[in-house]
């Protein structure tokens, strides 16, 4: 079985332009939720906090999906914790996004809890409504 449809041929096979721009573009959306929440959540405590882990687990778990793959969840979380990381980091001068306190560790820590819960859902039923594999 070399075929296109071989199990585990998605791991040598040449990846296709539309599903790495489709992966580009939710590492970008999860950066963009990242920034956002960041803003929100200390902006609008505790009511922003709640909005910003529901926007960020939408992305998520809309990546998700949209790709049909857990990858789907995994590129929006990389580009999450990318912007969220870089916007925690103070400047020299004091300067600095997050505040101290409480909500940004929950939303650190619980924007981290959502990816992997998105991530490692199970997948959703067959076509057919059959318990049973596609192809069986």
């Amino acid at each position: 079985m070399s075929g296109p449809s071989a199990p585990g041929s998605f791991l040598t096979g040449t990846p296709k332009p539309a599903r790495i721009a489709a992966y580009v573009l939710l590492a970008a959306l999860g950066a963009l939720v990242g920034v956002a929440g960041s803003l929100v959540q200390a902006g609008f405590f505790p009511g922003g906090l709640a909005l910003a882990l529901l926007a960020s687990g939408a992305v998520f778990a809309a990546g998700r999906r949209a790709t049909g793959t857990q990858l789907g969840a995994a590129f929006p979380a990389a580009g999450w914790l990318l912007a969220v990381v870089v916007l925690s980091i103070g400047r020299p001068e004091g300067d600095a996004v997050f505040a101290s306190g409480i909500g940004p560790l929950v939303f650190m820590l619980g924007g981290t809890a959502v990816a992997v819960m998105c991530a490692t859902m199970s997948r959703p039923r067959q076509p057919d409504g059959g318990p049973g594999r596609l192809g069986r």
